[in-house]
């Protein structure tokens, strides 16, 4: 395990030295509807049929308020299978002064840098290592290739500094990173250590998650400002191929009766997975209900399927939600999986250090 501070003081092994500019807790993603247009139009997709998760069965805890590396929000995670690790994102606390780094940020500077702190757990939430990615993106999303060699993530990177209405700065990647997971390591969006992948010129917002079952990769991306996804062969989408097996338009109205506020996606076989929500008492979510929806996609037609309330983790304190994952409990049985949904939150009024929980749904339908 990496305690925090003994690798600060024993200076880390960073890779990488490219210098990061100067971005605030939490921040979800707030996504304006549009009319349809020729940008989110549906191509037809060429996806086996499959069963989906049934989003009325109840949902069961996983690990409820764990600890992280860092103070600051659950921003998205992701599993290794394999070895039963569950790996979690968020940003980097303000004051922290990573090895290769000449000052302290505060965190504000680090949401616009878009620099993330990326943590290992067993699944008994027991923290097992660390690392930072400084110049990635917001962690709005994430996902783990597990190989014989090692754990590999899937993430956003090549941070893009944007500026919000009320004067603040939020980062969001524009490409697709590839990296091994190195305990101890501080990585730049330039590092070797890590292989880059582009869509085409003008798409921004890249975000990816894994289906671990199929070895595909979903990519959610911005194309001429509105939200898409895209589903790929992994193995041929890191061989350069881009031929999308399915490509579909993010539906609006994520949240019936409230402003969108996205905040991760799944996907396993022919469907896409997407949580839309925001914490109690912002954005009309008051407790017990909060308004956090799971919707389900088709990834053949971009058609909703299904979309529920969910109430997952409704007793914690502050309760907001953070990324999805599928999970496969026991790797010789890689058909009874579960679609996971993470929440952050903090314990009382007086410890606001942010804590993770996820729960899942496991019924197929």
């Amino acid at each position: 395990m990496l305690d925090r501070r003994r690798f600060l003081r024993a200076g880390g092994a960073v890779i990488g030295a490219a210098a990061v500019p100067a971005v605030a807790v939490g921040v979800a993603e707030g996504v304006t509807r549009s009319r349809r247009t020729p940008q989110n139009d549906t191509t037809p997709g060429s996806v086996t049929a499959s069963k989906r998760f049934d989003l009325t069965a109840a949902s069961t805890s996983l690990l409820r308020e764990v600890d992280l590396t860092g103070t600051r929000v659950l921003q998205s995670f992701a599993f290794d299978n394999t070895r039963g690790h569950l790996f979690t994102v968020q940003l980097v606390d303000g004051g922290l002064q990573l090895p290769g780094e000449t000052q302290t940020y505060s965190g504000a500077d680090r949401e616009a840098n878009g620099d993330l702190c990326l943590t290992r757990l067993d699944t008994s939430g027991r923290i097992l290592g660390t690392m930072y990615l400084r110049g990635f993106g917001h962690g709005v999303q994430i996902g783990v290739e597990s190989t014989t060699s090692g754990t590999y993530l899937w993430t956003e990177t090549h941070n893009v500094r944007t500026a919000n209405s009320d004067g603040t700065y939020t980062g969001w990647g524009d490409r697709i990173a590839r990296f091994e997971f190195a305990n101890g390591t501080v990585l730049t969006a330039g590092s070797p250590a890590l292989t880059q992948y582009t869509l085409e010129s003008g798409v921004d917002r890249t975000t990816c998650t894994v289906d671990p079952v199929n070895n595909r990769l979903a990519v959610r991306c911005r194309v001429g400002g509105a939200f898409r996804f895209r589903l790929y062969d992994l193995a041929a989408f890191k061989a350069g191929g881009r031929t999308t097996l399915a490509d579909v338009a993010q539906p609006a109205d994520l949240q019936p009766g409230y402003t969108d506020t996205f905040q991760g996606f799944a996907s396993y076989g022919s469907y896409l997975y997407l949580l839309a929500g925001s914490a109690y008492g912002s954005d009309g979510s008051v407790s017990p209900n909060g308004n956090t929806y799971i919707t389900t996609v088709d990834w053949n037609t971009g058609s909703l399927v299904e979309q529920k309330l969910t109430k997952a983790a409704y007793t914690l304190l502050y309760r907001e939600p953070e990324g999805m994952a599928i999970q496969i409990p026991d790797p010789g049985n890689p058909q009874a999986v579960r679609l996971c949904s993470g929440f952050a939150s903090y314990t009382s009024d007086t410890d606001q250090s942010k804590r993770a929980s996820i729960y899942y749904k496991d019924v197929l339908a």
